[in-house]
């Protein structure tokens, strides 16, 4: 489990950019167990740093930019 201390740090990364594409749904689909299965490390893992953990979600978060791009630009 992640503690909550980079639990808060990551989802205040991810408020911060939010609209940057992809954050938005860390920020509202994560909660912390989901966020700490996301980024491998439940059981007896060894906790990432901010830094680490901002890596491993990039392909999460990359995902969902490139789906909310689709939608936009198939809705014209």
């Amino acid at each position: 489990m992640i503690t909550k201390e980079l639990y808060d740090q990551i989802q205040a990364h991810a408020t911060s950019h939010y609209t940057d594409g992809g954050w938005d749904v860390i920020v509202e689909c994560f909660n912390q167990q989901e966020m700490a299965e996301l980024l491998d490390c439940v059981i007896n893992g060894p906790e990432p740093t901010l830094e680490e953990a901002l890596k491993r979600l990039e392909p999460v978060v990359s995902v969902w930019a490139d789906r909310q791009a689709d939608a936009r630009n198939s809705a014209f």
